[in-house]
């Protein structure tokens, strides 16, 4: 049986204000996880929502969007009363940080509702904005006082991608720490509000059985996957300018590689996880151009079927250049230069319009020596993979080798599975819950400070300036529905390695 949680404490009064309030990510993900806490109440005694948008409409207009979008993306049954005290605290502001006025107003409001509301002058500010709204929103909200902590505390949620590249993350990081302090910028992703993810640190600290074995010594390489069936869809325009390596490798990627290859942490806090996260980043070897394009795979999609869906060539895609180089799928060796971890490779792995969804951590251990067996029918023995599974489902999988019932020795691979849907009572959720709750209780353990985003761009750095200097030499290509490209194979089978198999 399990054991119930322990309650959790109520965030402290404050007002959530949403740039971006008419947008899909408030309306798919932001507003469902406030139900969902509103549900387990976990939202302050007092609060309030302030929906912010450059085209104006009024409070009631938005409430009813919000009711629509929360009815079609809700992850449990909507309880009207809960909706209704929900929604009944939202209100509308016009507002567009290239008119500064409006941000004037903006204040005012916030200032005449915390009165009349009694939340205390505490504030999250959540950009569900293009991420080019992100630096001039910032400037106006310094501009204006509003993320001044007077007595009240004021945070600033900045959703991915933080830059595109090395240069403009410093820049961004830069541009923000002109205007508060790093402890109030909070920088998403919404794959560490995932247990699973979060589970990875419990299961390599809370155990005395892995942390021994968790090394050089024993781990033979790690490999990290995120396939996604989707193809680009109506995004072609944001995706054509973006790729899989700049929009999942620095921050899904990249999260999930710091977890599992970083060093014991001091304490469990902030700043001794966050520490350790970035110092795993700044250990990637860094490749010459050569080694770069040697240890990494790039290519596009065709048209094919998936399930009962045609998808049709990604460069017949709309708003994507016939002739487009971007990636829409990436596969990368990389290593990581210090003792723990020196001559493990890590192959990582991405795309788009794959034959399956899946995120997975699978940890390889090396194979134990042969010699008893030598000359028997079992001298080769399957393979040793601890594997984290985050997408579609959570679980814990071991794969080891035992004997088949019989008299001979026949040995096989067997697996132990743990699935946290069948074990804990937890409703379904958005993974977005855990981390909007931490941020209004001020706890930023999962997520991303300024030297770790700078630390991921800098790894991937290499990767982006080769392939813009071979252009479109190199560019592979893949089936929708497939694998992936072929080649991808080839990064692990020149080192006498494949990738697991799907199961």
């Amino acid at each position: 049986m399990t054991k119930d949680p322990q309650p959790k404490r109520k965030p402290e009064n404050c007002a959530f204000v949403i740039f971006g309030v008419t947008g899909d990510l408030t309306h798919r993900l932001v507003m469902p996880s406030l139900y969902n806490l509103a549900a387990e109440h976990l939202l302050p005694e007092k609060f309030c929502v302030v929906g912010v948008a450059r085209r104006g409409q009024s409070d009631e207009e938005l409430r009813d969007s919000l009711l629509k979008g929360l009815r079609q993306f809700a992850t449990r049954p909507v309880d009207d009363d809960i909706a209704k005290k929900l929604l009944e605290c939202v209100t509308f502001v016009e507002a567009d940080a290239k008119d500064p006025p409006s941000f004037d107003r903006l204040h005012q409001h916030l200032d005449s509702l915390e009165c009349a509301q009694d939340t205390g002058g505490n504030r999250l500010f959540y950009l569900a904005t293009p991420p080019a709204a992100f630096a001039p929103t910032a400037r106006e909200l310094g501009r204006t006082g509003m993320m001044k902590e007077n007595g009240a505390w004021r945070r600033l949620v900045i959703e991915k991608p933080f830059g595109t590249d090395l240069a403009s993350a410093r820049a961004l990081n830069a541009e923000l720490l002109k205007i508060m302090d790093e402890h109030q910028i909070y920088r998403i992703d919404h794959y560490l509000g995932k247990e699973t993810v979060q589970n990875i640190l419990v299961l390599r600290f809370a155990n005395g059985m892995f942390e021994p074995i968790w090394n050089r010594n024993h781990i033979d390489h790690i490999q990290i996957t995120v396939e996604e069936k989707l193809g680009v869809g109506h995004r072609g325009g944001f995706y054509d300018a973006t790729g899989a390596l700049r929009d999942m490798v620095p921050n899904h990627l990249f999260q999930l590689m710091s977890l599992v290859a970083m060093e014991p942490p001091a304490r469990f806090d902030a700043h001794s996880v966050r520490s350790e996260k970035a110092d795993v980043l700044t250990s990637i070897q860094q490749p010459s151009r050569e080694e770069a394009l040697r240890n990494s795979v790039r290519a596009q999609y065709l048209a094919g079927r998936i399930g009962d869906d045609e998808i049709a060539d990604y460069r017949k895609t709309a708003d994507v250049k016939p002739d487009s180089t971007t990636e829409t799928f990436v596969a990368l060796k990389l290593m990581i230069d210090n003792w723990r971890w020196a001559g493990v490779p890590f192959y990582l792995r991405t795309g788009k319009a794959l034959g399956h969804k899946r995120t997975e951590v699978a940890i390889k251990f090396k194979q134990a020596p042969l010699s008893m067996f030598s000359g028997t029918a079992v001298d080769r023995l399957s393979q040793n993979f601890l594997t984290i599974g985050i997408a579609p489902t959570e679980t814990i999988e071991l794969q080891f080798n035992a004997k088949i019932p019989g008299p001979s020795v026949t040995i096989d691979g067997v697996e132990m599975k743990f699935r946290y849907g069948d074990y804990f009572r937890a409703d379904p959720s958005t993974g977005y819950e855990t981390l909007i709750y931490d941020c209004m209780i001020g706890d930023n353990i999962l997520f991303q400070r300024a030297d770790g985003i700078e630390a991921g761009w800098q790894a991937v750095q290499p990767f982006l300036d080769a392939w813009k200097s071979a252009g479109s030499n190199g560019i592979e290509t893949y089936e929708a529905g497939s694998d992936g490209p072929a080649c991808a194979d080839e990064l692990l089978r020149r080192d006498g390695r494949s990738w697991r198999k799907y199961s």
